[in-house]
């Protein structure tokens, strides 16, 4: 999970810089995904150490989960990007973006523990 930690805050730090240079550098909201994404790094590199890599997983999966139902109000907005009404076409992928690739996060690192839980019992 380190790993998988720290490629997902890269990731999402990577596009939310994309994302504000995309866009002109004026809406600082275009770095949101950068905003996620730095704390879930942070947790990456601090669950290199074994003695914390429960706790920071933990962390990094509940600011995660924050950040997927956060992006979830301009996720609903899909339709109008495909449409061609979106009043914020870059707005709306990049909340996509961070949905997906948090809620994937989430559901990886859930399943993650729950193995070892499972493995642990037996």
């Amino acid at each position: 999970m380190p790993r998988l930690t720290l490629t997902v805050g890269v990731l999402l730090t990577v596009i939310g810089l994309i994302a504000y240079l995309a866009t002109g550098a004026v809406s600082v909201t275009a770095l949101i995904p950068a905003f996620v994404g730095v704390p879930i790094v942070i947790c990456g590199v601090l669950a290199r150490q074994e003695g914390l890599r429960k706790i920071v997983v933990h962390i990094a999966l509940v600011i995660a989960l924050l950040g997927a139902l956060g992006s979830l109000m301009n996720v609903v907005k899909i339709g109008q990007l495909f449409a061609g009404t979106a009043e914020r076409p870059s707005a709306i992928i990049t909340s996509v973006l961070l949905f997906v690739i948090t809620a994937c996060y989430v559901v990886i690192g859930v399943r993650s523990f729950v193995n070892a839980r499972r493995s642990r019992a037996s």
